[in-house]
């Protein structure tokens, strides 16, 4: 239990991540603490007999390797730009020892060659995309490239992209590692009483002002003649692809409305478990390995994909996205529209939930009176703090009951839209409630049993797979059993 009540405010204020929640050192179960660990080795065949790696291990020590976990090395460097990356984000390292961080890049290659060995896929294209995210963040904090590479440490800008594209790709195998492992973990409401009457009164936790929410959103129509328009050019890339043998990756690369993919070519990788649409994922899995698909809608507009190699139960596709425009004369009458709603609540001649249910565009919501849902826990109520910035700034100032001025917003293909919100309900700060706050009790409850699954996972992986440490790291007393004894 004292694992469970030290890390109750860290696990509540940390909501947002799944299950890398818990800091460095002996309570860590499941850390997600690296920031670049550096160097990965991927083996190009399966690992040689034990003994062979042995012999290996020991011809290579003299280069600084700390310690091998499968198929992975890491380097006695790789603490040393730990260190670096959590002082380059403002955080102390005065208590942080080298043992820590390397329990916490252990942890890390096992997942990740776990989840090698699982067949677990990323997609590289978004890894691409995160670095170059990454990098122009560290340029804008350090002021220039060479900067950034004297900070780290590396001789060329080519290197550092590299070892951080590495990383990356290792995170994310080692992220889904974890979310495989605890896809089926469930909990009773038993469980969750039984948790919560674990925790002593004096240490339960402390929940902030939290809020209830609800939104109008009107979206300017998309006239038919746009739709068109896009469906019409989308034939053409298709017609193209399949009578000339066009590239469908050229055509992606200049046409396609994705940023996350037009520059890879439109590549992905995808599994039925992705969170895709569902349309472009029904879609995907439809088609033959070489067939292009016709024209189709999703939430984002209009695709086409093509399967370039079916992996299993996984697809390697590209695919093309056109997302048709919005006009001056629908923007405007969408405008207008939002005001007679908001004048209609103001004045009492319509509720607010009634207008939701009749009149809002986000389906999800209006089918609940325009009741926002938090999305980590299922409730209705939101932590004032944790909303996003935005809604923040929109909802502190407003009474109980009242309602906002018309917003501008937009969606995630950038259209505009208008909205407004009122705010239902405000709860001031209190201690942890068993029948109040349920929802957020059954998430610690949750969240407690997946650690203790990702223990049992590891410990187990531990046992069957090569580990080797070297030097001053066998000496470490650490949390799991890297040394075997």
């Amino acid at each position: 239990m004292q694992l469970k009540t030290n890390n109750l405010k860290f696990i509540i204020n940390n909501c947002a991540a799944l299950l890398l929640i818990v800091g460095i050192g002996k309570q860590a179960k499941a850390q997600e603490v690296i920031v670049t660990d550096s160097t990965s080795i991927q083996p190009k065949e399966e690992l040689v007999k034990e003994e062979t790696k042995t012999q290996e291990f020991k011809r290579t020590k003299v280069d600084g390797i700390a310690a091998v976990v499968g198929g992975y090395v890491v380097l006695d460097s790789d603490v040393d730009m730990m260190y670096a990356d959590l002082k380059s984000q403002g955080v102390s390292t005065a208590d942080v020892t080298d043992c820590q961080l390397a329990g916490s890049i252990l942890e890390n290659k096992l997942y990740a060659h776990h989840a090698i060995q699982d067949s677990i896929l990323v997609s590289d294209a978004e890894i691409r995309s995160f670095v170059d995210q990454q990098i122009t963040g560290m340029v804008g904090q350090l002021g220039s490239i060479d900067k950034v590479l004297k900070f780290y440490k590396r001789d060329s800008e080519q290197e550092f992209r590299n070892e951080m594209f590495e990383l990356n790709k290792q995170r994310e195998l080692a992220s889904k590692m974890q979310r495989n492992i605890v896809e089926n973990v469930e909990i009773t409401p038993d469980e969750v009483r039984a948790y919560f009457e674990g925790i002593k009164e004096e240490e339960r936790p402390i929940f902030g002002d939290e809020v209830e929410i609800s939104q109008i959103i009107i979206k300017p129509e998309i006239p038919e003649s746009e739709k068109h328009k896009v469906i019409e050019r989308l034939n053409q890339f298709r017609e193209d692809i399949i009578d000339n043998d066009a590239s469908f990756a050229t055509k992606a690369v200049l046409y396609s409305q994705d940023p996350g993919s037009s520059s890879d070519g439109g590549r992905m990788i995808i599994t039925r478990k992705d969170g895709l649409d569902k349309d472009f994922k029904d879609t995907a899995f439809s088609l033959q390995e070489g067939e292009v698909s016709e024209p189709f809608e999703s939430q984002f507009g209009y695709h086409i994909i093509k399967v370039e190699k079916v992996i299993g139960q996984n697809l390697e596709i590209r695919h093309i996205l056109l997302i048709p425009d919005v006009t001056n004369a629908t923007v405007e009458k969408a405008k207008k529209q939002i005001d007679s709603i908001r004048t209609a609540v103001v004045s009492k001649d319509l509720s607010f939930g009634e207008a939701a249910k009749k009149f809002s565009d986000e389906e999800e919501t209006a089918a609940n009176k325009g009741k926002l849902i938090n999305p980590t826990n299922g409730d209705t109520r939101f932590q004032l703090t944790k909303i996003d910035p935005d809604l923040y700034g929109q909802v502190v100032n407003l009474e109980e009951g009242e309602v906002s001025l018309v917003l501008t917003d937009q969606d995630r293909t950038g259209r505009v839209f208008y909205k407004i919100i009122t705010l239902d309900k405000r709860y001031p700060e209190h201690k942890a409630n068993f029948a109040q706050d349920y929802l957020k009790i059954k998430e610690l409850a949750l969240r407690d049993k997946q650690l203790k699954a990702i223990d049992k996972w590891q410990q187990e992986k531990i046992a069957e797979t090569y580990i080797k440490l070297n030097g001053k790291y066998r000496n470490c007393d650490y949390n799991s059993n890297w040394l075997k004894n």
